[in-house]
């Protein structure tokens, strides 16, 4: 119990940001018209198809590799143009950044530009839910690589893009490239066994 109140006094100021972010994130969201809980209202912890009208909807996804290894990359960025910031700062600097890649991506103008240049046709926008659970899963990312050795870093962050590659035909890799610069060969390929 002592090392806990101990753990909030350290870091009273970090838990402040990080639930401000948080709460900032899901009222922005919500009072946007994104559902909660997605259009089906339903709660649930994973969803595993990239085709499911359920995908950004539950607290995971295929996606959600994507959301750790963009923390993964945030710590190792944030690390070489500023490293002599404490920890805790870049932590939340992090997550805000994570917070507003949600805000934008869930915006009309980048919903409307997946759905006409990936895989993702029929996406409607993350719900809050997921929203909220990428920006958790980010901060994990960010651990990850914090307390983790280099080389593990990096091997992590190939096997969830070559897991994933296999797995949905989708990765951070491609989805960045296809809604920046789509190419038609690799979305015909990546919509291969998709009924």
């Amino acid at each position: 119990m002592q090392s806990t109140i101990d753990f909030i006094k350290k870091y009273q100021t970090t838990i402040l940001w990080v639930i401000f972010i948080f709460v900032a994130t899901g009222a922005i969201e919500f009072f946007s018209g994104r559902s909660v809980l997605g259009p089906d209202g339903m709660f649930g912890w994973w969803e595993g198809s990239v085709w499911s009208a359920e995908n950004s909807q539950r607290v995971a996804d295929a996606y959600t590799f994507s959301h750790i290894i963009h923390g993964m990359l945030f710590y190792a960025f944030l690390w070489l143009v500023v490293r002599k910031v404490p920890v805790k700062y870049r932590f939340i600097f992090a997550l805000a950044i994570e917070a507003g890649w949600e805000l934008l991506e869930n915006s009309p103008i980048v919903i409307d530009r997946y759905r006409a240049v990936t895989i993702s046709l029929g996406y409607v926008g993350d719900s809050v839910l997921n929203s909220l659970s990428d920006i958790m899963f980010a901060g994990i990312g960010f651990m990850i690589a914090k307390y983790s050795k280099f080389w593990v870093s990096v091997f992590l962050i190939i096997a969830m893009e070559l897991g994933c590659l296999f797995w949905v035909r989708d990765n951070l890799t491609l989805n960045v490239l296809m809604l920046l610069y789509p190419i038609k060969t690799v979305q015909v390929w990546q919509s291969v066994g998709h009924v």
